[in-house]
């Protein structure tokens, strides 16, 4: 048998590409329309917002942390990039994407300082600001959407089409700009000192720190990364439905928290790969697309996302006492 690991490809990731193709194989036989190229680039344009996501919330799990406000931070992005944009005159893709990347870091920064500076636990820090964000633009914006976007914003880019018995198949921008992301958190971890530093500080911040890494910087970047992440995510869930809708995003947290430990992140830090977060994001996309294929109710998807969220917390390395407190201890951090 071929070492797959040359590949990148662990246990779990092999692990998850087998169950991916019996689901396959599974929805293909069981319904007429899964295994059409239509619904599969549907799925992957679907897919696209959650895998922006999953790459960026990877990076803060990698560090030790954990961080359940990005989707939310993602919707406040949407208002702030649409309301600039517009006071500026419509801008144009390129401001779009520093305007929105701009907002996230400032949004994860804010979870960063808050985390370190007062050494409170990353999960308590991101519930307060998940309340935070969410009830600051529903009580500001009164709930109400905006539609009226400029032209490069909601205008439909088609990478790939195809017409087809089962209907037009498209790979959307989302796309494009999610394999973009993709590559540049590949990059991050795997091809630079601070990827190192931040897998070192995730598995022992007390020895991170003894050899020289900072602890706050790294908390900036994993924090600010995913902010990026989730700010570049909401321009796309904007292009892709061609509104910004308040509460669109609401709840999107843990499907993808649940995807990226499925997918090998260690909820106690210093784990965790792209192609698993990514195979993690499918496997569940997949889920439901075939449960909804099949006239199941969609309660059973978040039944199962819950058991996902249980069990990676109850095997995770450390346990829970380890996630919920002794990493931010102020020995750790100082």
């Amino acid at each position: 048998m071929p070492d797959l690991r040359r590949f990148g490809i662990g246990s779990i990731e092999a692990l998850l590409i087998l169950v991916i193709v019996a689901m396959m194989i599974g929805l293909s036989v069981s319904t007429s329309t899964f295994l059409t190229l239509s619904n599969l680039f549907d799925l992957l344009n679907q897919s696209s917002v959650n895998i922006i996501f999953a790459v960026g919330l990877l990076v803060v799990l990698i560090a030790g942390g954990i961080d359940i406000s990005f989707a939310v931070g993602a919707s406040v992005v949407q208002y702030l990039t649409a309301l600039t944009v517009i006071r500026l005159g419509g801008g144009n893709w390129a401001l779009g994407f520093i305007v929105a990347a701009c907002f996230g870091f400032l949004l994860g920064a804010i979870n960063a300082t808050i985390i370190y500076r007062f050494r409170i636990v990353s999960i308590v820090v991101t519930i307060a600001t998940f309340n935070v964000f969410f009830g600051g633009l529903m009580f500001l914006t009164g709930g109400v959407s905006i539609y009226d976007l400029p032209d490069w914003w909601v205008t439909r880019v088609s990478i790939v089409h195809f017409d087809t018995a089962s209907g037009a198949a498209n790979l959307a921008l989302p796309v494009a700009v999610m394999i973009a992301m993709v590559a540049a958190t590949w990059f991050l971890l795997r091809r630079t000192t601070t990827g190192r530093q931040l897998y070192a500080m995730g598995d022992n911040p007390e020895a991170a720190r003894r050899v020289g890494v900072n602890i706050g910087a790294m908390h900036y970047i994993a924090f600010g990364w995913l902010g990026m992440m989730a700010g570049i995510a909401g321009l796309m869930q904007a292009h892709y439905v061609q509104e910004v809708v308040p509460n669109a995003l609401y709840g999107r947290e843990l499907d993808v928290l649940a995807a990226v430990v499925l997918g090998g992140a260690r909820l106690g830090g210093g784990r965790g790969t792209i192609l698993g977060a990514i195979l993690g994001i499918l496997l569940t996309a997949i889920t439901a697309n075939g449960l909804n294929l099949l006239g199941i109710s969609p309660y059973a998807f978040k039944m199962i996302i819950g058991a996902i969220i249980l069990v990676a917390i109850t095997l995770s390395s450390g346990g829970f006492a380890k996630l919920v407190g002794s990493r931010f201890s102020p020995k750790a951090s100082s």
